[in-house]
């Protein structure tokens, strides 16, 4: 049987973190930045966990 392959989208997108929770970038952060606050662009620059909703296709993707 052949060798499963990893989505290589979700691979440069998603993260496993040491505890095993899959992490993603903030949305947002490209442009229009001058009308954001200094503390939400700040927050954009940490990686947020992925909802509960979407790990289960995270994890298909990324062959776990």
């Amino acid at each position: 049987m052949p060798k499963q392959k990893t989505n290589k989208a979700a691979k440069k997108r998603f993260k496993v973190s040491g505890g095993g929770k899959l992490l993603r970038r903030h949305a947002m952060k490209s442009h229009n930045l001058e009308k954001k606050s200094a503390k939400r662009k700040r927050a954009f620059g940490n990686d947020q966990a992925v909802a509960s909703q979407d790990e289960r296709e995270v994890k298909r993707l990324l062959g776990k």
